[in-house]
């Protein structure tokens, strides 16, 4: 995720809590049995007024390393058992999480999808446009075979920094290609420099408004075959609720619709994290 919002807009954490889990104190059976009966059913992040405050309480959430829309801690923690994080990446989201913005980072749930399908296509050369701290083009690097290589697309020096640090620990510095200017700049300067079909994969997890700009970019980097992941796709749950008409929100709903009428990509929107979308390109472009 990139450049949410300050630390000040959210609930503290126990009121945060108290959103996502409810009250201390719950009504009693019976009381609960007919409030229960007297509504229909709607999902948690839907209902009426309260689906802000959900969504601030989701960003809380991902702060705290429980980065998966929808879930409860618990299953977040078993979530976290069950993936094989390499133990540079553990280093580095522990670090991440003491940082400001820390809930920018993707789950290692979310990292391990990527590496996976960066394994599944064979894929050599990569781009990532919006690399916060490295935790997942760290994960996509150590999936890379030695001959691979990724463009790594980030203006952020300080976080550039800790993930630079990161690539050299875990012994993958020589596969990353760190750019440190803006994103499209970079993918029209790789275009120009005549690599257009020469990509495999593509992550985008930066600016929310900048998406439609980048995916076009990466539609032409990337070859027939290959695959662009977008990040945030369903933005705690603030694309489902109409009350909710921010720039960003919009632009995501925008984009999401956008994909969904691309003739040019097959898509899967999985809601994993935050929710990424898997789009995978058919046509020269």
């Amino acid at each position: 995720m990139r450049r949410l919002a300050s630390a000040s807009s959210l609930p503290p954490p126990a009121e945060a809590a108290a959103l996502r889990f409810g009250p201390s104190n719950p009504l009693p059976p019976r009381a609960l049995s007919l409030t229960a009966s007297a509504r229909p059913w709607r999902p948690r992040y839907l209902c009426s007024s309260s689906s802000s405050a959900a969504a601030a309480a989701a960003v809380e959430e991902a702060r705290q390393g429980r980065k998966q829309l929808g879930a409860t801690a618990q299953l977040c923690e078993y979530l976290l058992a069950n993936v094989r994080e390499h133990p540079v990446l553990r280093e580095l989201r522990e670090e991440t999480a003491a940082m400001r913005g820390s809930q920018m980072q993707v789950s290692p749930a979310q990292a391990q999808l990527l590496a996976m399908l960066t394994q599944i296509l064979g894929a050599v050369r990569c781009i990532e446009v919006g690399v916060y701290t490295g935790y997942s083009s760290l994960a996509v690097a150590l999936a890379l075979p030695e001959s691979g290589c990724l463009v790594a697309c980030e203006r952020d020096e300080r976080c550039l920094e800790v993930a630079k640090k990161y690539y050299q620990r875990a012994g993958v510095a020589h596969k990353v290609d760190v750019k440190h200017a803006l994103a499209a700049d970079t993918l029209k300067s790789l275009i120009d420099n005549g690599e257009a079909n020469s990509y495999d994969f593509a992550f985008v997890d930066a600016d929310k408004r900048m998406y439609e700009k980048y995916y076009e970019l990466l539609l032409k980097l990337v070859r027939i075959g290959g695959l662009i992941v977008i990040d945030n796709v369903l933005w705690y749950g603030r694309v489902a609720d109409p009350l909710v008409n921010d720039l960003k929100t919009i632009s995501i709903r925008n984009f999401n619709k956008k994909l969904l009428e691309d003739n040019r990509v097959n898509i899967s929107m999985v809601p994993i994290g935050d929710g990424m979308t898997i789009c995978r390109k058919l046509v020269d472009t």
